[in-house]
């Protein structure tokens, strides 16, 4: 059985995390670390475990599971890592971006790799510590990744997404109150998200000379989980040319598919799918993706890599029903 660590117990991804890695057939939960709930049980935080989780938080670590997942606050992760030390022979899955630009990838001695499977499932096989993609950036690059490796990226990108309430975490803003968040809708950080450096990484890593601006609007929805990313750019064919391209970039895929109806964000809440449509208008593709931000956006993804880093079946454990109702 893989020995799993998972630091930061106390948020959603977390949560997340250990929802799956109970019912994971090769794994098991060595500890849960959290200081501010060190001692107490998990079901207190995490209260859909009662009865299925006998296990208290803790503010020690086993230095020698064998894969740690880190579900800290972005910038936390390396702090995190200067004060712990692991057996070398401990994986390391962060859920944060801390280590997700090429420039910041090599962190005392460790490599990190670009943990997207639909871009480079044969390098997560074969690493030992991988960066877990942003939510946005996963939905957005899966929506242009078959582009991206075509060549086809020729003008600016205009994105459109919306995310559900736990995209924000659990700390409280003035945002988060529900008094503020129900019934409403806004943007933020325009065209300044922090997840466009992975996006632009990445699309150019399979389109080198990919020089058009990316320009993303990010959204807040009043619903709880979801992303829900709509994409359009200047398209050269017509759109059954641009379905045969996805189809064939994600033939192999484990969890993304393309589908020939229109989309709604419940197709994949409580799945670690990711659903692409194309539709064209005159010279425009229209490119929609949907994802649960904290499944393919976040643990669902994580749990995917460390499958893959150790040789399992990629969907092991991750046989998850929507819930369209």
């Amino acid at each position: 059985m893989i020995q799993v660590g998972i630091i930061g117990g106390a948020g959603y991804t977390a949560g997340e995390l250990i929802r799956l890695l109970i019912n994971h057939p090769e794994a098991q939960i060595d500890f849960v670390f959290s200081t501010s709930n060190a001692g107490n049980n998990i079901s207190k935080v995490h209260q859909d475990l009662v009865g299925a989780l006998d296990l208290k938080f803790t503010d020690t670590v086993n230095s020698n599971v064998d894969v740690l997942f880190l579900c800290l606050g972005h910038g936390n992760s390396v702090k995190f890592l200067e004060a712990n030390v692991f057996s070398e022979n401990t994986k390391i899955i962060d859920l944060g971006n801390d280590f997700r630009l090429e420039a910041d990838k090599v962190f005392d001695g460790k490599t990190f790799i670009y943990g997207l499977p639909e871009l480079q499932r044969e390098a997560i096989k074969n690493a030992n510590y991988i960066a877990n993609p942003g939510c946005f950036a996963t939905a957005i690059q899966l929506a242009l990744l078959p582009l991206a490796d075509n060549n086809k990226l020729h003008s600016d990108i205009h994105i459109n997404a919306v995310t559900g309430a736990t995209g924000a975490g659990t700390s409280l803003s003035a945002t988060t109150h529900y008094t503020w968040r129900d019934n409403n809708f806004s943007y933020y950080k325009p065209f300044t998200h922090q997840h466009l450096g992975e996006i632009n990484q990445s699309v150019k890593q399979l389109q080198n000379d990919f020089s058009s601006e990316i320009l993303f609007m990010p959204n807040r929805g009043n619903f709880s989980r979801g992303i829900f990313a709509t994409v359009y750019t200047d398209f050269d064919g017509l759109v059954e040319d641009a379905i045969r391209l996805y189809k064939s970039y994600y033939n192999d895929a484990a969890f993304t598919f393309v589908s020939d109806d229109f989309l709604h964000l419940k197709q994949v809440v409580n799945t670690n799918k990711c659903l692409i449509h194309l539709h064209k208008h005159n010279g425009k593709l229209l490119i929609t993706s949907v994802i649960d931000n904290l499944l393919k956006g976040a643990s669902g993804q994580a749990v995917q890599n460390m499958n893959l880093m150790f040789g399992l079946e990629e969907t092991t454990g991750l046989g998850l029903k929507g819930t369209y109702f």
